[in-house]
């Protein structure tokens, strides 16, 4: 008679009272002051794996591994296949159609051969070299065949992704200045305002430590949450629902920016993987991105499915601009050009993008009274009817192809 439990595997995050945390690998990366909760295991997640193994062993390292992804796998013992109406499975449990992620021992891959083909199976041992493991993994219609504990991360991260709901990450979009003064920064905050505005789930990264601060265009300077700083330790994976919760909240969108502190450098890996959080739950990341292509800054390009470069045109801001083009074109996949107030006497915006041999991404004319407002608190792109609006309105129709107006 097969039989099949709930396992209660320990909360990769246990977040008290004032604090919420980010997830590496079961261990706490981060803690700061903000909404309760962090990432409990199975909370808010797409649902509980399935585990089918008779390999004490391997149990043991697989409810390990679910521990360290936040997550509560069901256990199915016994010799039938782990169907819908199995003993145990239709009371609270999962079974093999229905559970996210199905994990199969290599001791019990015989017995599920006969199981519904579906997506999302892995076959997990210890000693893979016999070739008869690989013929079983392609009965069963497994996805990859995993050997521990060498694909540990790799586990971790796709049990981690079933818990989060992970689904089609986000657009992710980087502003770039082609020259000093350019206006990338409030291009960036502007696209990120009006994203946000238009019901997307809208995360903006300041991305250069020695800049201004979003958080001050945004005017959130003293809003609650975490900076990069408070990421510098960050190692592995980083929680995407816990890295949300922690960042603060100004204008329905949320911020990562610097605080006012010393410190100016965050570890490249540590920057890699929040921006990975950043975009695992979907809807807009917009990154304000510094001139200089450092090692941390490479790891955010690496992640960006397009970058924006914003140029004045102007003949020495172009020719600054082709400099800092080629440094981001050695990791950016996608970069274009935006073209910031036509100057009398200067470059159309077709010379200035042919010149930098990239795409024209379009024009944004100067907005008169913009820095007076903004002075005064008004974050850029909150006028609806402005240049700046209008410009960042229509990208985001044209690259998430919605044609759903955006409020003013």
């Amino acid at each position: 008679m097969a039989r099949s439990k709930s396992c209660e595997t320990p909360k990769a995050v246990a977040a008290g009272a004032g604090t919420a945390n980010a997830v590496v690998h079961g261990a706490v990366a981060v803690a700061g002051t903000a909404a309760a909760g962090g990432v409990a295991a199975g909370a808010g997640g797409g649902g509980r794996p399935l585990i089918v193994t008779e390999d004490p062993l391997l149990l043991d390292d697989l409810l390990r591994l679910c521990a360290a992804a936040g997550a509560e796998p069901h256990v199915h013992h016994g010799h039938e296949v782990p169907g819908e109406g199995a003993p145990g499975v239709s009371a609270g449990g999962v079974g093999w159609e229905s559970a996210p992620l199905v994990l199969v021992g290599d001791d019990a891959a015989r017995r599920v051969r006969g199981a519904p083909r579906r997506d999302g199976v892995f076959l997990v041992g210890r000693e893979l070299d016999d070739p008869l493991v690989w013929q079983l993994a392609v009965e069963i219609g497994a996805e990859e065949v995993l050997r521990l504990p060498d694909a540990e991360s790799r586990l971790v991260d796709r049990i981690a992704d079933v818990v989060e709901g992970a689904g089609r990450p986000a657009l992710a979009v980087g502003v770039i200045g082609g020259s000093g003064g350019a206006g990338a920064s409030t291009l960036a905050c502007a696209l990120a305002l009006r994203a946000a505005r238009a019901g997307e789930r809208t995360i903006l990264i300041d991305g250069d430590p020695l800049g201004g601060g979003m958080d001050v265009l945004l005017g959130g300077e003293r809003a609650e949450g975490l900076r990069w700083p408070d990421f510098a330790a960050s190692r592995g994976r980083v929680g995407a629902g816990a890295l949300e919760e922690s960042l603060p909240e100004v204008h329905s969108l949320r911020l990562l920016s610097w605080d006012r502190g010393d410190r100016v450098v965050v570890p490249p890996a540590a920057v890699r993987s929040v921006v990975a959080a950043a975009r695992r739950r979907g809807g807009v990341v917009v990154v304000d991105l510094p001139r200089r292509v450092d090692e941390a800054v490479a790891e955010v390009l690496a992640q960006l499915d397009l970058v924006l470069m914003v140029v004045p045109g102007e003949l020495r801001s172009v020719a600054a601009a082709g400099r800092v083009a080629a440094g981001v074109r050695m990791v950016a996949r996608d970069v274009r050009v935006v073209v910031r107030g036509r100057c009398p006497g200067g470059l159309e915006p077709q010379a200035v993008a042919g010149l930098l041999g990239a795409p024209l991404a379009g024009e944004v004319p100067v907005e008169v009274g913009l820095p007076g407002r903004v002075a005064e608190g008004e974050p850029p792109g909150a006028q609806g009817r402005g240049p700046l609006a209008r410009f960042c309105d229509g990208f985001w129709q044209r690259a998430l192809g919605s044609a759903q107006a955006v409020p003013a």
